[in-house]
């Protein structure tokens, strides 16, 4: 059965894919809906499943790798200001709008921070292939999406840490800022010193395609290791990729990765995003779903926005980041569950939230391509 729905989303995923592109719309927008289509919601092609999960997984993974290996680590560096000002822009505005809007709600006052944290939320896998399409990956702008991204999962997830060690859950905010702290202090000991000695090893060893294979092996233990931490796993797969784009085997790690990835892991994992999509309860909070989907979408444009036009972006280059980081992705999902793990998030909230997340993924590349092509056309006119 499993080879069965591969072979219905990845031809049904490239052909989405190449009319969304027909339209004048990204691909990724095609896969995305999609999946909606395949899934339980609409035809019921294919099912969610562990296995289907799993290799999701390894597709958001995989592509978070390519945008490090893509990255110019001196262009990095030179954003770094602009990443900060733009992760926390995008954190400030919704957290502070969401708390409002929960209180608005009768939620309670931590129920309310919840809603504020999952609002700020960010995850720039979809944006990243957008960038990909428009050829935007390795301009500073999308280099400061990248940056940002990062700053936004780690200042959001310590915040989370805090709010429920207040709330009443069993958590030790000190243990989970050390956690993250060695991560990243090891991650990058580990990228500079070990990982260019760990290819050239490896990649002499007696057997066919030793460099990518180790290649591989890095990113999965940078990724493991930053959900251990409880870094988000793609911010670990982009700074192994970070690591291996200043070493000699960057080309070829950089070209069959990309075979691997979007013959099968990638496309899996766009079509899922839809196939998972779960409309329940949808007709009784409509309503609610439209106001949380408007408010999700202008304080992350806004707020994301405002602090790359402080950094010193033009309006169209700051609108084109600010709704790179529209999308909640699987961030905003993950958040989700612990939510209702811990009892932040009620039933009903958690369907409507899940509902908001999807629209926020959905619409980050039409707003991407409209923002950055007129980014572009100014550009031209200038």
């Amino acid at each position: 059965m499993l080879i069965l729905q591969l072979a219905i989303i990845l031809i049904a995923s490239k052909i989405a894919g190449s009319l969304s592109v027909r339209l004048g719309q990204p691909a990724v927008l095609g896969k995305l809906l999609i999946g909606i289509v395949l899934g339980p919601s609409v035809l019921g092609l294919v099912h969610e499943t562990e296995t289907l999960e799993e290799l999701s997984q390894i597709g958001v993974i995989l592509l978070m790798f390519i945008a490090g290996l893509e990255t110019d680590i001196d262009e990095f560096k030179r954003t770094g200001k602009a990443s900060a000002f733009v992760g926390l822009g995008g954190i400030v505005v919704p957290l502070v709008i969401g708390y409002l809007t929960g209180i608005a709600l009768n939620l309670s006052v931590f129920e309310s921070w919840f809603l504020g944290l999952l609002l700020s939320a960010t995850s720039v896998s979809i944006s990243v292939q957008a960038l990909k399409e428009m050829n935007q990956l390795q301009t500073r702008e999308g280099t400061t999406i990248l940056g940002a991204a990062v700053i936004d999962d780690v200042v959001v997830i310590i915040a989370l840490a805090f709010l429920m060690s207040f709330a009443g859950g069993d958590v030790n905010l000190t243990t989970v800022v050390l956690k993250k702290v060695l991560f990243f202090a090891g991650a990058i000991l580990v990228g500079w010193k070990v990982v260019p000695w760990f290819l050239k090893k490896f990649s002499s060893l007696k057997v066919t395609e030793t460099v990518i294979s180790s290649a591989l092996i890095i990113c999965f233990v940078f990724a493991y290791l930053a959900e251990y931490t409880g870094v988000a796993a793609i911010i670990g797969a982009y700074i192994a990729g970070v690591a291996i784009s200043v070493t000699r085997f960057k080309d070829e790690v950089l070209e069959k990765v990309e075979t691997i990835s979007y013959s099968l892991f990638v496309p899996v994992f766009f079509t899922s995003i839809g196939i998972t999509a779960q409309f329940t309860g949808v007709t009784e909070n409509f309503g609610l779903i439209v106001v949380l989907s408007v408010i999700a979408i202008l304080t992350k444009l806004i707020g994301a926005s405002a602090g790359a036009k402080l950094a010193g972006f033009n309006w169209m280059g700051s609108l084109g980041i600010g709704s790179a980081m529209v999308s909640r992705g699987e961030v905003a999902l993950i958040l989700v569950a612990i939510g209702l793990e811990s009892k932040l998030l009620t039933q009903d909230m958690f369907a409507v939230i899940v509902v908001v997340i999807l629209v926020t993924t959905i619409v980050t590349p039409p707003m991407m391509k409209v923002f950055f092509k007129s980014k572009s056309r100014l550009k031209n006119v200038v």
